[in-house]
């Protein structure tokens, strides 16, 4: 189907000028999370915009969730490329992902400068706020993810793997768990998502293209590592791609694996982690662009835009391979119920990775864990936004350092 069919009666093709105004307009003001983009997209591009129609945009939603990767940039770009074909695909990541990837950057230079996280107030604060936030994750998503016995047995056991695991290795063996145990235990959990016929999405991509990038995909997982000690730039296309390729559910739990390729391997302090973590939750756009700070942290600005290249290509690989193949496997019970169980052991690698590192760098001192119940609070009883969150723990930390009680 031709892309210039995308849309309703009002749709037209559009440049990837346009595009990129429009997806820069969302990736200035998009705050709240790949739950809230979603919504923010909706309203944008389909309600308004009508770049697409509600069955459509759904049905795309269905697909991006289902992959690995950073859900909310994966419809971004799918977006991008039903309107632009492949420049209309880069103009919607490249708008929605900048401006947050851009002030993460200045924040890590500036921080860099600034010396040691280790002591300093407002870092106090926003490892405190971090918690907060992973806290708030972990319950919104164990409510729509593990709603049951079964699930929540298996995010416990999700969660204890990852911790008792050495390294990435025990998160890899919790997600590998969860579609074990989907496929055994929990066919039937997975609704098939709906799409009336006349209402198909569209796919922009040939079949030949989508093997295409599928074999790139698992062509970069195995090669990588091979390259890595060639050097440092290859070393962290190697860690930050793994992270992306890696990570179901996408925000939020793409942090222990960004934690165990980072701080694991000594290139990001583990204060200054969870630090950038906090700051992360105060920009807009996607949470993914934290691996622009990480690699502004490790290794400058060439590290910088290797990691935030890595972390994303996995996802955008994987979306344009299933596009073509979307119909077919979403009708699969036992894919679905894979996923179900995937879905469930990503609550639990969260679990654990609020524990450690979160919860231990962030409130583990009365100071911090005082000032993450006051965040915790903020989000949750008050309804703040992020951003008010963020900036109001790390006013609390100024003032506690001041006081000598941090």
């Amino acid at each position: 189907m031709s892309e210039t069919t995308v849309g309703t009666s009002k749709a037209s093709p559009q440049g990837a000028a346009e595009i990129f105004t429009v997806m820069l307009r969302l990736g200035l003001t998009s705050f709240g999370g790949p739950v809230a983009h979603l919504g923010y997209f909706r309203e944008e591009l389909v309600v308004r915009r009508r770049w697409t129609t509600e069955a459509r945009y759904a049905e795309l939603v269905a697909l991006c969730q289902f992959l690995p990767g950073p859900a909310s940039s994966q419809v971004g770009l799918a977006l991008g490329a039903l309107r632009g074909g492949a420049r209309g695909a880069l103009a919607a990541w490249a708008g929605f992902t900048l401006p947050s990837a851009f002030a993460l950057m200045l924040f890590a230079a500036g921080l860099g400068l600034a010396g040691s996280a280790e002591g300093a107030g407002w870092l106090l604060g926003l490892k405190a706020a971090a918690v907060a936030v992973v806290a708030q994750a972990c319950l919104g998503m164990g409510r729509s993810l593990a709603p049951d016995a079964p699930r929540q047995t298996l995010a416990a056991s999700a969660a204890a793997m990852t911790l008792l695991g050495p390294g990435a290795w025990g998160q890899l063996a919790a997600i590998a768990l969860g579609a074990v145990a989907g496929m055994t235990l929990l066919r039937g959990l997975a609704p098939v998502p709906a799409a009336e016929d006349d209402e198909a999405l569209p796919v922009p991509v040939s079949r030949a293209a989508g093997a295409a990038c599928l074999a790139l995909f698992a062509a970069l997982l195995v090669v990588l590592p091979l390259i890595s000690s060639l050097s440092p730039l290859l070393a962290y296309a190697d860690g930050f791609y793994r992270a992306g390729a890696l990570v179901f559910g996408g925000g939020h739990v793409v942090l222990p694996l960004l934690e165990a390729e980072t701080v694991g391997r000594g290139w990001v302090d583990a204060d200054d982690f969870i630090a950038g973590y906090g700051a992360a939750q105060a920009v807009p756009g996607p949470l993914f662009t934290f691996a622009a700070y990480l690699g502004q942290a490790a290794g400058g600005i060439p590290a910088a835009i290797v990691s935030l290249l890595a972390v994303f290509l996995p996802g955008a690989l994987l979306v344009f391979g299933a596009l073509p193949f979307w119909s077919a496997l979403r009708a699969r019970p036992l894919a679905r119920a894979a996923l179900a169980g995937v879905n469930a052991a990503v609550v639990g690698v969260l679990l654990a990775a609020l524990y450690d590192p979160v919860f231990l760098k962030g409130a583990a001192q009365p100071a911090g864990f005082v000032i993450a119940l006051a965040a915790y609070l903020a989000l949750t009883a008050w309804g703040r936004s992020p951003l008010q969150v963020v900036l109001g723990a790390a006013l609390l930390g100024v003032l506690a350092h001041a006081a000598g009680v941090a």
